[in-house]
C-alpha cells in the first residue's frame, strides 16, 4: 500500500508527498530529514491522506496534485480531512 499525503507547514503552505510508511515518513519530516522544503517550515500537520495500491498510482496522483493551485489543494483538504 502506498500513501499520498498533504501536510500543512508553519508558513501555511501545503506539501504533497508519497510514501509506503506514513509514520516513518512523517517522523523524518519532523526531524528535518524528509525534504529541504519542509525542514525550514516546521512544525507540520497531516491534513490529507489517500491510499493507493501501487507506487506508480501514487506517483501519478502526486504529480497531478503538485500541478494544482493552492486554492484547489485547499478545497481537496476541506473535502477529505485525514483527522
Amino acid at each position: 500500500m502506498w500513501y499520498l499525503y498533504l501536510i500543512r507547514l508553519a508558513d501555511d503552505s501545503l506539501y504533497c508527498g508519497i510514501t509506503s510508511n506514513l509514520t516513518r515518513r512523517l517522523e523524518e519530516h519532523r526531524q528535518g530529514r524528509g525534504s529541504k522544503y519542509v525542514k525550514g517550515r516546521l512544525p507540520l500537520k497531516l491534513v490529507y491522506l489517500e491510499s493507493h495500491d501501487t507506487r506508480s498510482e501514487a506517483m501519478r496522483r502526486e504529480s497531478e496534485i503538485k500541478k494544482w493551485s493552492k486554492k484547489r489543494k485547499e478545497k481537496l483538504v476541506k473535502t477529505r480531512k485525514s483527522d
